[in-house]
């Protein structure tokens, strides 16, 4: 099996995910990692499994992971296997609850890549999964590293 693991990230915080993803799909798969800089949307049939993520911004993936899978024709990813994750604040850490009401309404940015893994005709292996930050920059909570590793194993487990 082919794993394919794409992400953006704007602190490092999302790429120590990526990279823990990776490590575990690599437990029996075949992976690349890449960031979303060194690939076009052509490169992505051929793997088995597709896993995206980014950072939120915005309530959403970061502008890079977006276009990408707004560039995806219809269909495209017909057979694949795919999930989606994000790095996000935790809404504990989040102060003010007019802030933290804002941040739950507006949601994250796992749940829109999962839509535009689906709608290129992906099987979403699992649902949409968030990995947490203690603030903007990082670092992530304890724990989260493992966790990423834990998740992307259980990808592997869904084939």
């Amino acid at each position: 099996m082919k794993a394919l693991v794409i992400y953006d990230s704007a602190y490092g915080n999302t790429e120590k995910i990526a990279q823990a993803i990776a490590a575990g799909l690599g437990v029996s798969a075949r992976v690349e990692l890449l960031h979303v800089s060194k690939l076009s949307p052509g490169r992505l049939p051929g793997a088995d499994l597709l896993v995206v993520g980014s950072p939120t911004q915005r309530f959403r993936p970061t502008l890079p992971i977006t276009g990408l899978l707004k560039a995806l024709p219809p269909k495209s990813l017909a057979g694949v296997q795919a999930a989606a994750f994000d790095t996000r604040l935790a809404l504990d850490d989040i102060q003010g609850s007019a802030l933290r009401f804002i941040v739950k309404s507006g949601g994250y940015a796992a749940k829109p890549i999962a839509e535009r893994l689906r709608k290129a005709g992906a099987r979403l292996a699992a649902p949409p999964e968030g990995f947490l930050v203690r603030d903007t920059e990082g670092p992530l909570l304890d724990g989260e590293i493992e966790r990423a590793g834990h998740w992307a194993r259980s990808l592997l487990a869904a084939r």
